[in-house]
């Protein structure tokens, strides 16, 4: 009974205090302009903050939403500048295989290359083109400027091929148009270096002549100028070894050409079966 009696008389002077204060402010709005513009104010900025904090809650709620509308919207930006920039990519490759010499014998495939090491003594490359594209093994890469490398191993995508900056990779190559033919090689030092080799003295040459492709070759076609002679050396008394700067600049490859000899398999055909007819 003692506790019953002290929450009655507190519950009796809560009401009271609610309904003065009720009365107290319908008295305010009642009494002037200024008091009702007062509490019009107060309604109203009970009303913003209401309002404010739900917009918010739905906002925070909606984000998601929004969120993956802009990946959606990304990846399509994504998307196209992708399929954007493939195709300026497919027209350069095909505009460096249009300024190369074309020949009946060989198939052209353009391609990009996707890495390129040029620091090591074997150097390799990876282009954007594999069995699928028509690639093969020991099928060459060229560009107008030169011979880029060897396939070596080929994906349905992609393909690896040996750089002509490597010790692994000698071409058939020829003095001028008409001149002396002998194994063109990088000199492994640097990347616009290679060496024409086994030159017999009496072929006459003059630095700054122009070094081609010599066509003996089931690789590459014959033709494409490599580069430039420079200084030469007497090897054992019977060859010029000759210094050519390339003109192939390996340091801004970025297109290339995927060359293929249609007649290799029967040229190597032959070949063995000539090799097995001398050695018996």
């Amino acid at each position: 009974m003692p506790k019953e009696r002290k929450i009655i008389p507190a519950v009796f002077t809560l009401a009271v205090f609610i309904i003065l204060e009720i009365a107290s402010l319908r008295m305010v709005s009642s009494n002037g302009s200024l008091q009702r513009i007062w509490l019009a104010r107060q309604a109203h900025f009970f009303q913003a903050k209401v309002w404010g904090g739900a917009q918010s809650v739905l906002q925070y709620f909606s984000l998601g939403k929004q969120n993956k509308a802009l990946a959606e919207e990304n990846h399509k930006l994504l998307l196209a500048l992708g399929e954007k920039g493939a195709a300026k990519r497919d027209a350069r490759a095909d505009s460096l295989a249009g300024m190369l010499v074309r020949s009946d014998d060989f198939r052209y495939i353009p391609a990009t290359i996707v890495k390129l090491s040029r620091n090591r003594q074997h150097n390799y490359l990876i282009i954007d083109k594999g069995s699928e594209d028509g690639v093969h093994l020991q099928d060459g890469i060229v560009t107008p400027s030169g011979i880029v490398g060897i396939v070596d191993a080929v994906e349905k995508h992609y393909s690896y091929a040996i750089s002509f900056m490597n010790p692994e990779i000698s071409i058939s190559a020829r003095l001028g148009t008409e001149g002396a033919v002998g194994p063109l090689s990088w000199d492994g030092k640097s990347r616009r270096g290679a060496v024409l080799k086994e030159i017999p003295l009496q072929f006459k040459f003059q630095p700054g002549d122009t070094v081609f492709t010599s066509g003996y070759s089931a690789i590459f076609p014959p033709d494409i100028p490599l580069g430039t002679t420079g200084e030469a050396r007497i090897v054992n008394g019977a060859t010029n070894e000759i210094s050519v700067n390339l003109f192939q600049d390996f340091s801004t490859l970025k297109y290339a050409v995927v060359v293929e000899n249609i007649g290799r398999e029967e040229i190597t055909s032959l070949e063995i079966t000539a090799y097995g007819e001398e050695k018996q």
